[in-house]
């Protein structure tokens, strides 16, 4: 596994450079156990039965896209590549991405062992999961989904009804 590469941005913050999915997994899953391990303790929106798990990462657009599930949160996740445009924003600012099935809003975000993130809300809290199996296969369907363009129907592509997602 080789190491991300780091820089400052103009505002200070480090942006990584991500290589590859398995760098990216196990970072968010260090670091977001360490966010379980300390600032979650008593909080009432974690749910015991489920744990931190990062899954599907792959190269989008100019960034890396996958899914973190916490016991607290599911978000669709988008960490810098190279040409990544939306680095240089402030923690908190919004910005749409579009993806095969359509455009999504995203907030910007940081930890000191992740960078600069982007994240979009797909569940929270999660008591809807009453195991990791559950939260795994709804984070798949979604990235699944996601990655996909939605089918037309021949009726809706001749009326020229195309619809966004």
């Amino acid at each position: 596994m080789r190491r991300a590469q780091g820089s400052f941005s103009a505002a200070g913050r480090l942006n990584m450079q991500w290589r590859e999915s398995v760098q990216i997994e196990r970072t968010l899953e260090q670091t977001f156990n360490y966010i379980l391990e300390t600032r979650m303790q008593g909080i009432p929106v974690v749910n015991p039965a489920l744990a931190v798990e990062a899954l599907g990462f792959v190269r989008a657009n100019a960034d890396w896209v996958g899914i973190l599930i916490t016991p607290w949160f599911m978000n669709l996740m988008l960490l810098p590549g190279m040409g990544s445009d939306w680095t240089e924003r402030w923690p908190g600012s919004k910005f749409e991405e579009a993806f095969p099935y359509g455009v999504f809003e995203f907030t910007v975000a940081g930890e000191p062992q992740l960078g600069c993130y982007a994240q979009c809300s797909l569940f929270s809290p999660m008591f809807q999961f009453q195991n990791q199996d559950d939260a795994r296969n709804a984070a798949q369907a979604a990235l699944q989904a996601l990655l996909t363009p939605p089918k037309l129907s021949r009726r809706d592509l001749l009326r020229g009804n195309l619809g966004t997602h």
